[in-house]
């Protein structure tokens, strides 16, 4: 069994080559009994599981095929997908996860998330997560037509990009206080969300950073339980 970790894809229309990127992954690992699990943003921006669209089509089919052929797949939300949900999972018989998981792979016991909660000194950008995840508000948008969910994303992301202009490189990443506490109760983290890949030492423990998606290559994290010695490395996919 392979276990497969990838992160901050940002999959959209407007970047086929990630797409195929993603597609190639898929064909590449579906005979290799994988167990793959995407740690957030899959998608660049996700406005409700009603949405469809052709290039969106062809990666449910991939995604039925790689199910079919007898991997899994495990999602757990990003803060630009977090209103995908268990219907679109089920297009393909994937799982959807909580923001935080605990994973038993061999020896080792792995905390998996998307990352953002662990960038605590980002005050502005928790305070909003809070607010846009509150259950209530998300239900209210889900109801609203797909043209207002998109301008809405849209801005949003806007937004984003320019308060993210004036803040230091510090305060989007993690916490170090933050990374220590919840390795206390771990063997390994794993995550993504700063678009920072590497391999962290933390009083002897490793925490593993996911890559985002390039244009041509993106660094992931394949994990084989049955490997006589574990060794963690993130591994440079390109295509």
């Amino acid at each position: 069994m392979t276990y497969l970790f990838i992160a901050d894809l940002h999959l959209s229309p407007n970047h086929p080559r990630l797409v195929r990127g993603f597609l190639d992954l898929l064909d590449a690992y579906k005979n290799k009994n994988t167990q793959l699990y995407i740690l957030g943003d899959w998608f660049n921006a996700w406005i409700g599981d009603d949405y469809s669209a052709p290039w969106l089509e062809e990666i449910i089919t991939a995604l039925k095929q790689f199910s079919d052929a007898g991997n899994h797949v495990y999602f757990l939300a990003g803060n630009r997908d977090f209103a995908l949900g268990e219907k679109f999972l089920n297009k393909f018989n994937g799982t959807l996860l909580k923001e935080i998981e605990i994973l038993q792979i061999a020896e080792y016991r792995i905390r998996i998330e998307h990352g953002d909660l662990l960038c605590i000194d980002d005050v502005s950008y928790q305070k909003f997560r809070k607010i846009i995840r509150n259950p209530l508000l998300l239900g209210f948008l889900k109801r609203m037509p797909l043209s207002f969910r998109q301008k809405l994303a849209d801005g949003f992301r806007k937004k984003s990009q320019q308060a993210n202009q004036f803040k230091s490189y510090d305060i989007m990443d993690v916490n170090p206080h933050a990374v220590e506490q919840v390795l206390q109760q771990a063997d390994v983290l794993i995550h993504g969300h700063t678009h920072r890949p590497k391999i962290h030492d933390i009083l002897g423990k490793p925490r593993i950073v996911l890559g985002d998606w390039r244009e041509d290559h993106a660094q992931i994290l394949e994990i084989n339980p049955d490997a006589p010695r574990q060794h963690f490395e993130l591994k440079k996919w390109r295509y």
